[in-house]
């Protein structure tokens, strides 16, 4: 019987990284055949089709190269004999690559972004065990219609759901609602599907959207600045359940009456925001003024998705929308 094929998209972070010695740290230099060679047995599940992308870490990824590798990623799903797409990533913005590649391809086949906490030159190295667990569950038909996934630790999560919670651990990426399922004895072990998916139908980026964090005491300088600066869409990491300071009200209130989009999240690891409280600065008046309820979404991947949004349209409505109502795709 033939093997699934399945290409694998190396882009660099930690899990290509050795120690340079006279740097005395961490830089990319594996090649993606040289990271496969550590990982035995991959070929009794899959031919390998390696694709070396790019050799950078994290921190460096742009907008132009998560359009570029978009576009690449949807090239190899249109082919018949490919069986699904594995993208090896830094894990610093691994969660943002990963979402902004849902939000943009919609295929049934299983795309899978894997990276590792551990370089090559360390004890425990990771990344051989997770670009395994990647090619288990990118094989697996039950990976189908579910989006982007994000396999580390064995552990299978949905990109939209998934965020890092520690600099260090093997377990760091974590959802708020648990993984999807687990890779064990090669297989992908579903726990739950996914509720819902979106999708925004665009090539375009509006790059002018800024997200600025709240914290006790805040003025409304930061807003102003990115006001004034160009923005047309800012995303605020509102308190709890997305309440601000009535001087940080006083900057929102600024940014609408120039025409910019203003989405609130919360700056709280879990739970969405709601118009729970009606004093000055809370989330009932941020809703009756206008600005778009980011629901339980987190402050990186809500920038993201306006950004896309904004690159799509300019009616605030479809953008509401967008972030309100869970099965609306834009």
């Amino acid at each position: 019987m033939n093997k699934p094929k399945v290409c694998i998209i190396f882009t660099g972070g930690t899990i290509s990284m050795t120690v340079d010695e006279e740097v005395g740290a961490a830089i990319p230099t594996l090649s993606g055949e040289q990271i496969l060679s550590m990982v035995s047995n991959i070929d009794k599940m899959a031919d390998i089709e390696v694709n070396n992308f790019a050799e950078i870490p994290g921190p460096h990824m742009t907008i132009e190269k998560l359009l570029e590798l978009k576009k690449l990623i949807q090239t190899k799903l249109e082919d018949e004999s490919i069986t699904g797409v594995i993208v090896t990533h830094g894990t610093d913005t691994l969660e943002e690559t990963a979402y902004f590649l849902d939000l943009t391809i919609k295929h049934s086949k299983p795309v899978i972004v894997v990276g590792a906490m551990r370089n090559s030159s360390e004890l425990g190295y990771d990344g051989s065990s997770n670009l395994a667990a990647a090619v288990c569950t990118a094989v697996s038909p039950k990976a189908r219609d579910k989006g982007v996934l994000v396999v580390l630790n064995n552990m299978v999560n949905a990109a939209a759901e998934v965020t890092k919670t520690n600099t260090l651990s093997l377990d760091t990426f974590q959802s708020p609602y648990g993984p999807l399922g687990i890779i064990d004895t090669n297989d992908f072990i579903v726990y739950r599907q996914i509720a819902y998916r979106q999708y925004v139908e665009t090539d375009k980026v509006e790059r002018r959207v800024d997200l600025i964090k709240t914290v006790v005491d805040m003025d409304d300088r930061l807003i102003r600045c990115s006001v004034d600066s160009g923005a047309v869409g800012i995303v605020i990491e509102a308190m709890g359940r997305g309440n601000v300071s009535p001087k940080v009200m006083e900057g929102i209130r600024y940014a609408m009456s120039k025409g910019v989009i203003v989405v609130v999240v919360s700056r709280c690891y879990s739970g969405r925001v709601y118009v729970s409280y009606g004093y000055a600065g809370g989330g009932k008046e941020l809703s009756d003024m206008g600005v778009i309820m980011g629901g339980d979404m987190r402050g990186p991947k809500a920038r993201l998705k306006l950004m896309l949004a904004l690159g799509k349209t300019q009616d605030a409505e479809k953008i509401r929308m967008l972030f309100e109502e869970q099965n609306y795709i834009l």
